[in-house]
């Protein structure tokens, strides 16, 4: 049988060929493929005939990993729709941006974080709101108890009043009243606006069509082929499915190889964390470097049963050498380190299970070619460094409604031009060197130092702002800012809450530093490797001192 060339394809094969297998579980509950299946169609349904949304609209989906994730998902997919993945710790300020970007008519989010959305949406373009609660999905006393304990006795739930607002419950049960009337969905549609800044701190959508993803899925499977065991897996997922790694992993590669998923809401509660995987028998893991560390010093996660633990993934930012020898020693398994973007669906290459090269992202993954390139555009010798580019299938169609933007990065024959600098061995494994160079990694997360900056010099007292990234234990990357004052009586305590009300926590600086110019340029551009440096220098000179 051929490879499934649209998600909707891949989504009837998986569920026709796994039917009562379970599929995801969430706190306590699993929902097998054909739960997916039929909760799936009904969303779509309604969707279809229950709403003006076309096939080609946009739907922002914000909501953390709940079992209603795959099913709004796979619903929207199936009724034409384009998903468009939302932080659901974005701030008014960038819920309202991406939205609008993106020209999304309708949105499906959790009752507990849609506060920032209920106060902006009047300023977008969307025109409904599915709210759903965190246990809708669950058998309906425990759904009952669940929901009313986070709206009642947790007060977790705030009041919202979105125009036109309809429960997720309410929706499902119009859809399952009619049946879905097919849609044309052809590989080259548009499955899903995944934003990402890029280096100008712009927020761009990554146009991913439904060939993108789909390939990307096959390629991801055959290089584990040796490791991914046809109806067997057991696989943790507590990195967020709105965000491209997890979404493919988890909800495509995975899915489609009858894999059960454990999807992890809130991985910071390290207790609940532990505790929804007591009683399991894991075969997967797919985590990064701050999460494998948190978790390797809590004791309780050290007694769990890691005997059929096979395969764990890292992605996201880069896997040091002490988090890697200390997951290994606590789960007996080697952690397995890929690199991808948001442009590429996102996975480029892997490591080898069998065959795993510490400091190394692995081989391309099948179909993917790779080159390393000068700054004339020139091919780069095996083992010395240059921008890394890629081709293949996964490769992003372009930025939503942004040509130029698209032509800076991506080849008229194919290449998209990465902004990483990487060497590749005589064995093809790559090693990345330096990222793009002004991006920030907190947590696995970017942060695009011009966003930060927007954000700090509108602060009124001050004149000029410089964001870099400094190493951090905790997070492998801190913001760190440097402010020219225009008023003396600014404070970091008081800029550091300015930026609270206006950037997700992650982007905050962590790092206020006073001084009375920024190092620039002859032509004026402030030039962030001489912060870098300084901040070294200053860190050699304090340990020496020590």
């Amino acid at each position: 049988m051929s490879e499934p060339t649209t998600l909707c394809e891949l989504f009837d094969l998986a569920c026709s060929e796994f039917g009562q297998m379970p599929a995801f579980t969430c706190m306590g509950q699993t929902l097998s493929y054909d739960d997916i299946h039929h909760l799936s169609l009904e969303f779509a349904s309604y969707l279809q005939h229950h709403t003006s949304l076309k096939p080609g609209d946009r739907i922002a989906v914000q909501m953390p990993n709940l079992l209603q994730y795959p099913v709004v998902v796979f619903g929207a997919l199936k009724a034409g729709l384009v998903v468009v993945n939302t932080n659901p710790l974005y701030t008014e300020r960038e819920i309202e941006h991406q939205l609008n970007d993106a020209g999304a008519k309708a949105i499906v989010l959790l009752a507990n974080i849609g506060a920032a959305a209920d106060h902006i949406l009047a300023n977008t373009s969307i025109e409904l709101a599915i709210v759903t609660e965190v246990a809708d999905l669950h058998p309906p006393l425990k759904s009952q108890l669940i929901n009313f304990a986070a709206k009642y006795l947790k007060r977790l739930v705030p009041k919202l009043h979105f125009p036109k607002q309809i429960t997720l419950k309410q929706a499902l049960k119009l859809g399952a009243k009619q049946a879905l009337h097919p849609v044309a969905v052809k590989p080259e549609h548009i499955a899903v606006l995944q934003y990402t800044g890029g280096t100008t701190g712009v927020a761009k959508g990554a146009m991913l069509s439904h060939r993108n993803l789909a390939s990307n899925r096959a390629q991801i499977v055959e290089h584990l082929a040796d490791v991914m065991i046809w109806g067997e897996e057991v696989y943790v997922a507590p990195l967020p499915l709105y965000h491209i790694y997890a979404f493919n992993f988890h909800c495509l590669s995975l899915f489609s190889r009858g894999a059960r998923n454990i999807l992890i809401p809130n991985p910071r509660d390290i207790p609940a964390f532990v505790k929804a995987l007591k009683h399991e028998s894991i075969t997967g893991f797919v985590g990064l470097d701050t999460l494998f560390k948190s978790l390797c010093h809590n004791d309780a996660f050290c007694q769990l049963d890691f005997s059929r633990l096979r395969t764990t993934s890292s992605g996201g930012m880069a896997l040091t050498r002490d988090t890697a020898e200390l997951w290994h020693k606590v789960t007996g398994c080697m952690a397995n380190e890929g690199y991808g973007l948001t442009e590429t669906s996102p996975v480029v290459s892997a490591n080898l299970a069998r065959d795993i090269r510490p400091g190394t992202v692995g081989l391309p993954l099948p179909h993917t070619e790779i080159k390393t390139i000068d700054d004339q555009g020139s091919p780069t010798a095996v083992g010395e460094p240059g921008e890394l580019c890629v081709r293949g299938p996964q490769v992003m169609e372009g930025y939503w409604q942004r040509p130029d933007e698209t032509a800076k990065v991506l080849q008229p024959d194919g290449w998209f031009h990465t902004g990483d600098i990487a060497t590749i061995d005589a064995e093809g494994y790559i090693r990345i060197v330096d990222r793009k160079k002004d991006m920030i990694v907190v947590s696995g997360f970017n942060v695009y130092p011009n966003e930060v900056e927007e954000v700090v010099v509108s602060h009124p007292k001050v004149r000029e702002a410089a964001v870099i990234g400094v190493p951090d234990e905790k997070s492998g990357e801190a913001v760190k800012v440097y402010v020219v004052a225009k008023d003396s009586s600014l404070t970091k305590k008081e800029l550091i809450a300015y930026c609270r009300e206006q950037l997700t926590a992650y982007k905050i600086p962590r790092i206020v530093e006073f001084c009375t110019e920024l190092p620039k340029s002859n032509v004026g551009k402030v030039l962030r490797k001489e912060l870098r440096d300084a901040h070294a220098r200053d860190q050699s000179s304090a340990n020496t001192a020590s």
